[in-house]
């Protein structure tokens, strides 16, 4: 069974999916503002990351999804919204999908899309380095944080990376997000959707979503999450909870 934290014993059930660096504690500063009367969140760990290290697998965006329904089956839990950030916005489109009468709402926190992510050689090299080099991590996370940040942050966020993985995992997952494509199926779905974007991200911009996103799934919303780049959990985290919160429960309603 795949590991997970559970915060909260509400009705409303939510899968959460974490991103490519680093584990579900990423979102540990969202922890404080959960509503835990009302929702009761499970926040897993991927094969080779966190609690499920020393787990193996084929570290694919379809594993991924896989687990996450093995782990609400293991719940009890019939329905239940998900939520994704980045390469888990990505899985959590995927469960979608793989679950179509269980999934209630999906909330795809600056997330990669169903398209996978095309990208120029020079950019794809980058993105490979990673597993093996601190400098080309702390690159890319810098970009992706809209370069307004103090370098400690990136730091921070690849030594987090480097104590919560094991390499091959990383660098497996790494690829899939890039390459994977499942753009036709994720046409099928109908469930309500909420993208959030952040203001300052360099990666996943405003106008990459709003170019990719649309023609997949017409209904869903696009909101900007002010004075954030693409951690939001780390920059904005009573935000991130609180909309994330709010989106779900008028789904309820």
């Amino acid at each position: 069974m795949i590991g997970y934290e559970m915060i909260g014993r509400g009705p409303e059930k939510v899968l959460v999916l974490h991103g490519w660096f680093g584990d579900h504690t990423v979102w540990a500063p969202t922890f404080p503002f959960i509503d835990r009367e009302r929702f009761s969140f499970a926040f897993l760990d991927y094969r080779g990351y966190g609690r499920s290290r020393g787990m193996s697998g084929d570290y694919s965006i379809k594993q991924i999804s896989a687990d996450a329904i093995e782990l609400a089956d293991h719940l009890g839990w019939d329905d239940f919204s998900v939520v994704g950030h980045s390469m888990g916005g990505q899985a959590a489109q995927r469960v979608a999908v793989d679950a179509p009468r269980r999934v209630q709402a999906l909330v795809a926190v600056t997330p990669a899309p169903a398209t996978g992510m095309q990208m120029p050689p020079e950019a794809e090299a980058m993105f490979a380095a990673v597993a093996d080099s601190d400098e080309a991590g702390q690159q890319i996370l810098g970009l992706s944080l809209g370069g307004r940040l103090k370098p400690e942050v990136a730091k921070h966020i690849m030594r987090f990376t480097r104590e919560t993985t094991e390499i091959e995992a990383f660098r497996g997952y790494g690829r899939a997000f890039i390459e994977t494509n499942f753009a036709e199926a994720a046409k099928s779905i109908k469930v309500p959707i909420l993208i959030l974007i952040g203001e300052y991200d360099g990666g996943v911009t405003e106008e990459f979503v709003r170019a990719v996103f649309p023609p997949l799934y017409l209904h869903a919303e696009i909101e900007i999450i002010p004075n954030s780049g693409h951690y939001p959990m780390l920059e904005t985290p009573a935000w991130l909870m609180t909309r994330i919160e709010q989106f779900l429960s008028q789904r309820a309603r």
